[in-house]
């Protein structure tokens, strides 16, 4: 299990508000591409919910804010599990969002994944658990019941 999964964000013209830094709604599309991209590179692509008839659904997302990101600033988001069920039913993803080195924001979020037929809480197949257990954990990692 790696200790990171970093991805690195362009700041487009599109993301900033009318005080030129970024808006605020930004901060939560960067995680939302962090997370689809770290599914994608382990096997949960848009085709593998169609065809399993499931997909992510979120109860709370929040995000801190501590620093301005502009138009040039070099954006990496740091995706770490910060909380999950043993069968990663239910789970908490911590986003930190870096500006030029520092912390600028942390986003976090709690979420499930819904049987998109039944549309009732259900456990993932393999693959996504099996992508979970590689996914990089925060250093106050907890399992939830």
């Amino acid at each position: 299990m790696s200790n990171s999964f970093l991805r690195p964000i362009d700041v487009r013209w599109s993301d900033l508000d009318p005080n030129y830094h970024v808006r605020h709604s930004t901060y939560y599309d960067y995680g939302a591409y962090s997370r689809i991209c770290f599914l994608n590179e382990n096997g949960i692509t848009t085709a593998f919910f169609t065809g399993h008839h499931f997909g992510p659904i979120l109860f709370r997302e929040e995000c801190i804010f501590r620093r301005e990101i502009k138009l040039g600033d070099a954006v990496t988001i740091d995706l770490q599990l910060l909380k999950s069920r043993s069968d990663h039913s239910r789970w908490t993803i911590q986003h930190k969002i870096i500006r030029n080195g520092e912390l600028a924001a942390t986003l976090v979020l709690d979420g499930a994944w819904i049987d998109a037929i039944k549309r009732k809480l259900t456990i993932p197949p393999e693959l996504a658990r099996d992508a979970f257990n590689i996914m990089p954990r925060a250093e106050n990692f907890e399992w939830i019941k």
